[in-house]
């Protein structure tokens, strides 16, 4: 929350305003703007940062030891080639599943591959290889008896080892690819090859004495639950079998067909099939020989009797005989020898043809009772199985259920077995999915340390810290040392920027019209033109936070400018403890402003000219005891409206405003204050302490004048190029005018 709005209970907390109550613009600086401020203002701090920053990498980098690194690539496959038909025990994944590579790139890092790799190269006790990497000595693991290490730190020196060398490896999976590029840095080039390639045989080794470790812990642990899976399967055999013993349960084995292996099944239903297919064959036979006894209607005229050879003999020959004894009626009689033969044997015909058909179905008879009674034999053999079944289906419930765990085991028994043989086969097969494509060659360069990319990394880093310094120190500035600040920072509107200018005569630079000092004030006097409806306000106080900020120049300045615009104006020395402008006039301050505010009514006699600047002037008059008191009153009010009857415009050099309440009096008596602020000077919570008891006054500020501006302290790109300096402040004036007496 700025000055403004805290004394603006109207104004939303943290809105920019300025003094008179406006809203100012929040986007009139832009961001990039305000950055390139920053850069530009501290531009010799990130220079400065950027170069030792540069700098201690140049000499960090001369000084480092040259390291070298050696690069071998593995192949890993996602899965080995398969010498048997063994499948392992481990879960199926594909091929785009990561967290198999995952466990391979974390194997390769694993602590027991880097102790492993230092004990074959025998590093462990190699006082060299901790020398090589600066290891420090102070474990008593590392104490030497007759130059060689003790025995008993050799697990603390393996683990050390290890960490040395796992700090040095790195890994580099090939995109989209199954290589994986190893790296090992050292300072020795030949110590890094062999590293790195001790490193890669390692992997290989390791990977195969897993699978073994694996391949024998699953054939220990078949072995162990072949022998259960044997023991159940006998206890489970000498279960079914003592049971079908004691139940009478006789089963036929199992036979192999042409189509599968058929099932064991019992005698009973194996008989009882065989005697149901006889039976139903009988009933057919009966049935048949019942209904070829039932056609002979006891007419003799069946169908067998039809198809009896000897009967169709017999018929035939009677009806030749008949055919012969009707042609013999024909001509003789009935008494006629001849035809009494034939007569007769046509009789005897008959007769032996009755005797025929009478056999015919007797036999058909006879079939037909045995067919029953073979039937009636067969159906009481069926029923009597039948009642065997059924009690042997009772008795085989519980024997299926030996049987069937019988099988269970049998099977189980046959996996194992079968598995034991073959992980037996594949323990015994070296196969790897990791191989060596390239190995590691003795490095010819140094990898590190990179000049050119240490110096560019640093430069970077040194532009880094530099702006964040800069932004650092541009949160933690106080001064201000930007017009544009003043503005922003203060919410005062901003009148002009006044350069410093060294060794110089202020009064002499302001009676130079050409110079840049008279142009600056020239500037601040066209802007109060703008501050009232009536142009420049005919009534004014210029004051600052502290002395020596610039405002007796700056009143003076006010004052000589209005002057040239053809005005009448008069100059009042309203500093009654520390006055300063009766040294300008080379006059005393025995009368002035004291004594018109005690009760003087004659003016005339209070002022004096000052020709060379154009304007009349009016000192602080003998120093009272208490100048507040003399402010108090109306008669500040009544002066300068008796002043306004004879000139232009009053400035007033107003004391400042910390430590007195002069000024906030004499703020209330005029139409406004011009405000002087010392840039790379003043501290801005200072001025706002000072700029509130202003506002508390109820006083009007017209603006900020930004004094002693330095262009080349303030890197804003503002271009002036003075040839006059000099120092603000009353010290300024009086050895101005000093240097006039002795001229």
């Amino acid at each position: 929350m700025n000055l403004a709005s805290s004394l603006r209970p109207d104004v939303a907390p943290g809105a920019p305003v300025d003094f008179e109550g406006r809203t100012a613009d929040p986007g009139h600086v832009p961001l990039i703007q305000q950055y390139l401020r920053i850069v530009l203002r501290w531009r010799y701090v990130i220079v400065g940062v950027t170069a030792a920053c540069v700098l201690l990498s140049l000499i960090v980098t001369l000084l480092m030891t040259p390291r070298y690194t050696a690069e071998s690539t593995i192949e890993i496959a996602r899965e080995s080639e398969r010498v048997t038909n063994f499948q392992g025990v481990e879960r199926e994944t594909s091929i785009a599943d990561q967290e198999f590579y995952q466990t391979q790139y974390g194997l390769l890092q694993s602590r027991s591959l880097s102790e492993r790799v230092a004990t074959q190269l025998k590093l462990i006790d190699d006082p060299s290889f901790f020398a090589m990497f600066g290891a420090s000595t102070d474990n008593p693991a590392f104490e030497q008896t007759s130059g060689q290490y003790r025995a008993q730190g050799r697990p603390t020196r393996l683990r050390i080892a290890g960490e040395i060398l796992r700090k040095n490896f790195s890994i580099s999976p090939v995109r989209l690819s199954r290589l994986v590029n190893i790296r090992f840095t050292a300072p020795d080039p030949a110590f890094a090859a062999r590293v790195t390639n001790a490193w890669a045989e390692n992997i290989i080794q390791t990977n195969l004495d897993r699978k073994i470790q694996a391949t024998s812990y699953g054939r220990n642990l078949l072995e162990r639950q072949l022998a259960q899976a044997k023991e159940r399967l006998d206890a489970s055999q000498r279960q079914l079998v003592n049971y079908a013993s004691q139940q009478r349960i006789i089963n036929l084995p199992a036979q192999s067909t042409g189509t599968g292996v058929t099932a064991e099944r019992s005698i009973v239903a194996d008989n009882l099939a065989a005697l149901n297919s006889s039976l139903s064959q009988a009933v057919a036979d009966r049935i048949q020989a019942e209904a070829r006894y039932r056609q002979l209607g006891g007419a003799g005229a069946s169908t067998e009797a039809l198809r009896n050879q000897a009967i169709n003999t017999l018929r035939q020959r009677r009806a030749e005989l008949a055919a012969e004894y009707q042609r013999l009626m024909t001509q003789f009689e009935s008494g006629y020898p001849p035809a009494r033969a034939i007569q007769s044997q046509i009789e005897q015909l008959d007769r032996s043809i009755a005797r025929e058909e009478s056999r015919v179905s007797g036999s058909l008879l006879a079939d037909y009772r045995q067919a029953q009674a073979r039937e009636q034999a067969l159906n009481a053999r069926v029923e009597q199985l039948k009642s065997d079944y059924l009690g042997l289906r009772n008795r085989s419930i519980q024997y299926n259920l030996y049987q069937q765990e019988v099988d269970t085991n049998s099977a189980l028994y046959d996996a194992l077995l079968q598995r034991y043989k073959e992980i037996g086969v594949a323990g015994g097969v070296g196969i790897n999915n990791i191989s060596i494509v390239d190995p590691a060659d003795v490095p010819q360069r140094p990898s590190s340390p990179r000049l050119m990319f240490n110096l560019l990394l640093a430069l970077v880093a040194g532009l880094g810290l530099g702006a964040l310094l800069a932004l650092a120190l541009e949160q933690m500035a106080e001064t201000i040392d930007d017009p544009a600040e003043l503005e922003r920072r203060l919410g005062l509107p901003l009148l002009g920027a006044v350069p410093k200018v060294e060794d110089a005569d202020p009064a002499a630079v302001l009676l130079d019209r050409k110079s840049d000092l008279v142009e600056s004030y020239l500037g601040v006097q066209t802007n109060l033109a703008f501050v009232t409806e009536h142009g420049a306000p005919r009534s004014l106080a210029v004051t600052s936070t502290r002395p020596a900020e610039g405002k007796s120049t700056t009143s003076l300045a006010l004052a000589t400018m209005l002057a040239r615009a053809h005005r009448k104006v008069i100059l009042i020395d309203g500093d009654m403890r520390s006055p300063s402008v009766h040294l300008l006039g080379n006059v005393s301050h025995d009368v002035g402003l004291s004594n018109f505010l005690s009760g003087q009514e004659d003016i005339t006699s209070l002022t004096f000219p000052m020709t060379e600047f154009g304007i009349a002037a009016m000192t602080s008059g003998p120093l009272p005891p208490n100048a507040a008191e003399l402010l108090t009153g109306n008669r500040l009010s009544v002066l300068i409206e008796r002043l306004l009857e004879t000139y232009d415009h009053v400035v007033i050099d107003s004391p400042p405003v910390m430590g007195l309440a002069d000024a906030p009096l004499i703020a209330n008596h005029v139409e406004g204050v011009v405000y002087a602020v010392e840039s790379h000077g003043i501290r801005v919570s200072q001025v706002k302490i000072a700029l509130s008891r202003l506002f508390s006054a109820n006083a009007r500020v017209f603006g900020a004048v930004l004094t002693k501006f330095e262009t080349k302290r303030s890197n804003y790109g503002y271009g002036y190029g003075y040839e006059y300096g000099y120092n603000y402040g009353r010290d300024g004036l009086a050895k101005s005018k000093s240097a006039r007496q002795q001229g």
